[in-house]
């Protein structure tokens, strides 16, 4: 259970501190088979095989929203509509029409779903309420935004909120960069994004970032908008403007702590969990403090 990518928000110090609570809400929302006529269905499926709903290990409670999907693509739902076109210009002796097409179109839809094949993905959170976090791992809005709308649905009154930072992540790996030196804590490594106020931009992918080059373009007004890092020589990392954190990687002399201690495989995954879960934790203090802190810091 190791998370590839974090999209922070901020709950209150000690929110769902009983996950009992919260496994009552949850479960009112469990993902339930697609219907015939449904092209997807949303819910909350257990994070460990089938456990419960709110896998919770020292206080840190892991979270899994289940999201079931029909794969009809719409180039197949137009080959069958014209089909169907033809056989009614053929029979009726009548040319078919925008809105009809547009109607059997839709008709043939309904009628496809219930052959359609069904595809499963699952995106995961971390609560930990010891230090006031709920931490989706996906790669982007999108599906974030996703696992908060159906978390919304399940949980009455959630105090969610967005980061305030003192300094934009931006303007602090800008200067991190200008000046070659990393945070207390973290390395810069050799991935690196920089771009300019008109959108124009330059990327380095494994590429040395000394010499003349990079302060040029920091000189000539181009500011860094995504950044390689590793911490403590034990979790490397992407963080960009939005203060998204991609590409996490756990380094081996992290995840060699957890080998021969597991018995099974549940024995692995509350492992797993526990590691990542206080890992992070400690990551993301790091992290705050080099950025400046926050604003608004939940109580």
């Amino acid at each position: 259970m190791w998370f590839k990518n974090l999209q922070l928000y901020r709950i209150p110090v000690g929110w769902a501190k009983d996950g009992s609570h919260l496994e009552e809400q949850l479960s009112a929302r469990r993902l339930q088979p697609c219907n015939p006529s449904d092209l997807q269905s949303v819910g909350w499926v257990a994070p460990e095989n089938e456990g419960a709903l709110v896998h919770s290990i020292n206080r840190q409670h892991l979270l899994a929203l289940g999201v079931e999907q029909k794969l009809l693509p719409a180039s197949v739902v137009k080959q069958f509509a014209a089909e169907r076109g033809k056989v009614i210009e053929e029979t009726e002796g009548r040319r078919v029409g925008r809105k009809e097409m547009r109607e059997l179109r839709e008709s043939m839809t309904l009628e496809l779903l219930p052959r359609a094949f069904i595809r499963r993905r699952t995106t995961f959170g971390w609560i930990d309420p010891l230090n006031g976090w709920l931490v989706i791992d996906a790669a982007g809005t999108a599906k974030a935004e996703e696992f908060l709308e159906h978390f919304r649905k399940s949980v009455d009154a959630l105090p969610i909120r967005l980061l305030k930072l003192a300094q934009s992540p931006s303007s602090a790996m800008t200067a991190w960069v200008a000046a070659a030196q990393a945070p207390t804590g973290f390395t810069l490594d050799q991935d690196l994004e920089l771009r300019s106020a008109e959108n124009a931009s330059v990327r380095y992918v494994k590429h040395t970032l000394e010499g003349e080059e990079v302060p040029r373009h920091i000189a000539s007004g181009k500011v860094v908008t995504r950044l390689g890092m590793t911490w403590r020589q034990r979790i490397s990392f992407l963080l960009d403007e939005k203060m998204q954190i991609k590409r996490l990687a756990f380094l081996d002399i992290l995840k060699e702590e957890a080998d021969g201690q597991a018995e099974n495989d549940e024995d692995r995954f509350n492992l797993d969990f526990t590691l990542m879960s206080g890992e992070l934790a400690r990551l993301l203090d790091d992290l705050l403090a080099a950025l400046g802190g926050e604003i608004d810091k939940p109580a």
